[in-house]
């Protein structure tokens, strides 16, 4: 028996489509509305096989409390560095970092890297093939081991929270 497969499989990424769809032509004409909900349905429907299943959150005011707390801490590693970068006799110490990963889904991990490389002075520059580590590239370093915990406990720890259980 075939299984019946939805119109519409991601409602939020359709309604997204259409909109970026309207401010890129910059017109809220009948066929631009036409077009673009053609294309923000159609679009799904063709790319759906390809995703990855969606993660489900379990913890949705921690997630909160993670993107304020990744925002906050964007915010205070622009002022670091450009403290570093106006201060010409302060010698930095760049240094590649091998971070053991606690986290198993790829989801996950993607986001891990995706938060240390947002923040600035630090770069997730490698996954291992095994997914097992992750390769950090940071701009000032004194201490590998604190590196690594305090990325562990800010930001490693909440995500398992929120979506590993």
């Amino acid at each position: 028996m075939i299984t019946p497969r939805p119109w519409l499989p991601t409602p939020l990424l359709s309604i997204l489509l259409l909109v970026v769809w309207l401010l890129m032509v910059r017109s809220v004409a009948f066929g631009h509305i036409l077009l673009g909900g053609a294309l923000a349905v159609a679009i799904p429907l063709v790319t759906h096989r390809f995703w990855d299943a969606q993660p489900h959150v379990k913890k949705p005011g921690l997630l909160l409390r993670f993107a304020l707390r990744v925002l906050g801490d964007i915010v205070i590693a622009n002022v670091q560095v450009a403290w570093l970068i106006i201060n010409p006799w302060r010698r930095l110490r760049p240094h590649f970092v091998e971070y053991p990963l606690m986290l198993e889904d790829r989801f996950t991990i993607t986001l891990l890297a995706n938060t240390i490389s947002l923040t600035p002075g630090t770069v997730s520059a490698n996954l291992r093939l095994d997914g097992k580590s992750l390769l950090i590239h940071a701009l000032d370093v004194e201490d590998d081991d604190a590196l690594i915990e305090t990325i562990r406990e800010r930001y490693e720890r909440p995500l398992k929270e929120i979506y590993e259980c």
